[in-house]
Parts: C-alpha cells; structure tokens; sequence
C-alpha cells in the first residue's frame, strides 16, 4: 500500500487575520456562504462584513443550528445552491468546521475554515463527523478534498474560554499516540493509505509540544495574553494535530471517544476532554510502563483534562452502560481495530474501568501529597 500524506492547500496563524477574510475568499469565489453561530455572529460578524467591503467576493450569512447532522448538511446545501454560493466559509468551532466541509463537499466549492477557539484537530482535516440530531456519533464522512484554507487569529482564539484551548490540548493529546499504534498495525490512515515519515515526526513534535509548553500556555491564557506558548499550542493544536491525526490513522483514544457518546451524562463535556480521557484509555489497554503513564494522567491533571469517568459526569455509570460504551467503541466502522492487537468489546471495558481507577488513585496521590 501507497503511503500517503494530504494537508489544508494553506495554513494562515497570526494576530488579526480575521479582518483579512474578504482579501483571501475574493481569490477563491465571487459570493460565500459564511456559516456561523448567533453569537458569534455577534462578536465577530462586524468584522467579518467589513472584510467583505472592501472585497470582489460577496458574503451570506447563515446561522448554524447547533449540531452536525444530515438534516442541517442538507438545509445548508440548499442555501448554498439557492443564493448561488460558490465558497463555503466556516467560523466558529469544531462542528460548524465539520458541517462547512460537508456542504461544501456535496454543493462542490471550495471552503475555508475560520476557527475562533482552538479545541480541536478537526479545522485541517477532509473529514467530518457526522452525529444523529440527539448528538449521538454516527459515522465519519470522507471527503475528497482538505480546506483550501485554514485561517486562524490568535487574537481571537487569545480571548476564547482557557476550558477551549485545554480541550484542544486533550485532543491533540491522542494524535502521536493514535499514530504510533497504527504504523505498528500498518493501519491505513484516513488520508487513504500507510503513515510517512513526515506524518509521524509531525505527530510526535505535537506530542513534544505539548509537554513543553501545554502549562505554560494554560497559565498565559488565564492571565489574559498571548504568548509564544500559546501561539505554539494553537499550532499544535490545530495544523500538527491535523496532519498527523489524518496521515497517521486514528485508533483507540477516539474511538472511546465515540463509544462515550451514548452516555447522555457525557454530552455536555468537549471532544477534547472525552478524547483525552479515551487517550489514557488506549494507552492501559496497551499497558505502557508505569511511569510513562503517570506523567500522561499528571500532564492532563495539571492542564485540566478529565482523568476519571467522574470527571466526565459519569460517575453513577453502571457496569452495563460502560460495556454499551465498550460495545460502540469497537463497532466494525470505529477504529479500535487500527490498534496493533485484538480489541474486544470485554477488553475495552476492562480499560476503561482501570483508566477510571488510575486516574482516580493519581488524584488521591496528589491530594495526599499536598
């Protein structure tokens, strides 16, 4: 099998690049469809139309309606197709992103992606995730393309709730971890083909920037700025979690991710949170050395990422939810089964309660010491 490494056609990070989306979408298309919540329309919409002024490319504006389904995919296609469209603009969070791509895959324009929090991997990406009205994990939808841009104002993500960035920390988390799994598998990736080289040293400088500079930005954030650490969190966060998620392969720490899903009490808790606990997951499934996995729970305890199920709002989950999560982690379409040995549903059970149990054993360790 080919190995194969796909990425956005371009990756814009600085401070204030929001005011220069009009300039980029005139290059691409003569009317954009912006889809972008109610709120952030009010914070950012100004902005927005008066990049818009001083551009050849009109702009449409649509509220999104909150979740990344195929009825919405569908309503927003009609727009784009009704109003004559021919650039599809995301702005805002993870599911507008995965939603843009989708509309912009079956109406055929390009697309660009305008993230206003960095809390996950997903701007970069061909692919979205597509849930049932309730919010429930449905399936991934391939696409044939990545963004034709990625814009991201690190003034904006600067001033997005600190909880954001660290749930982006959580996901990121999973990308060199989920990577090193599938190239022991030869799993093929979501990009259609085996890992490079290139997709693995970009998984594991994510990894390593993490560690380095994950408190630091956390810390920098809550005191209201930006710094070179912050900067290099929403790089890690964004375009190496990104490339090495989709050319390296994904494996367990998401599909606990999905399997959680089913859990209603888990639904207010981020991707990212629900992945870092996943990542811990994996990685007791895979039983690395103990100190390898203490310094992962420590690291997401000291940044703020879930680490037990009670953390999640799932403490009163019974032995039969958990194994419900267990059983939808390793459906036949998931990606448990990218990992380099057998998973069964009982296996993964088992994984999940003794991540619960170690997390929770490093929080009394904590707690005792102090």
């Amino acid at each position: 099998m080919a190995k194969v490494l796909i990425s956005p056609s371009k990756y814009v990070q600085g401070a204030g690049e929001m005011k220069n989306i009009g300039a980029y979408a005139e290059k691409s298309g003569k009317k954009a469809l912006v889809l972008i919540s109610e709120g952030g329309d009010r914070r950012f919409g100004a902005m927005i139309r008066g990049s818009f002024e001083k551009s050849e490319c009109t702009a449409e504006f649509d509220y999104f309606n909150g979740e990344c389904c195929n009825s919405e995919i569908d309503r927003l296609t009609g727009i784009v197709k009704e109003k004559g469209c021919d650039l599809v603009i995301g702005v805002g969070g993870g599911k507008i992103f995965d939603t843009a791509k989708a509309v912009a895959y079956y109406a055929g324009t390009p697309v660009f992606i305008c993230p206003t929090i960095a809390s996950t991997d997903a701007p970069c990406s061909a692919l979205s995730v597509i849930y049932t009205e309730e919010g429930v994990f449905e399936k991934y939808l391939f696409l044939s393309s990545n963004p034709n841009l990625v814009l991201m104002d690190t003034d904006i993500i600067a001033k997005s709730p600190v909880r954001l960035t660290v749930a982006g920390m959580g996901d990121a988390l999973a990308t060199y971890f989920e990577a090193r799994a599938c190239q022991r598998s030869g799993a093929t990736s979501c990009a259609g083909g085996i890992t490079t080289e290139a997709a693995m040293a970009l998984a594991k400088l994510c990894f390593d920037t993490l560690m380095s500079e994950g408190v630091k930005a956390k810390v920098a954030l809550e005191a209201g700025v930006c710094t070179q650490a912050v900067e290099k969190v929403i790089e890690a966060n964004t375009l190496l979690s990104g490339i090495g998620f989709e050319s390296a392969g994904l494996a367990g720490a998401h599909a606990v991710h999905n399997g959680l899903t089913v859990l209603n009490e888990c639904h207010h808790m981020y991707h990212g949170e629900k992945v870092a606990f996943g990542t811990i997951t994996q990685l007791v499934l895979e039983n690395i050395p103990r100190e390898e996995l203490e310094d992962i729970i420590g690291w997401c305890m000291e940044v703020g990422l879930p680490v037990t199920l009670s953390e999640l709002g799932a403490e009163n989950a019974s032995d039969e939810q958990l194994m419900e999560v267990a059983k939808a982690a390793c459906a036949d379409t998931d990606t448990f089964h990218n990992m380099p040995f057998e998973v069964t549903p009982e296996t993964v059970f088992a994984a999940i309660k003794a991540a619960d149990a170690y997390g929770a054993y490093m929080k009394r360790g904590v707690v005792d010491a102090e």
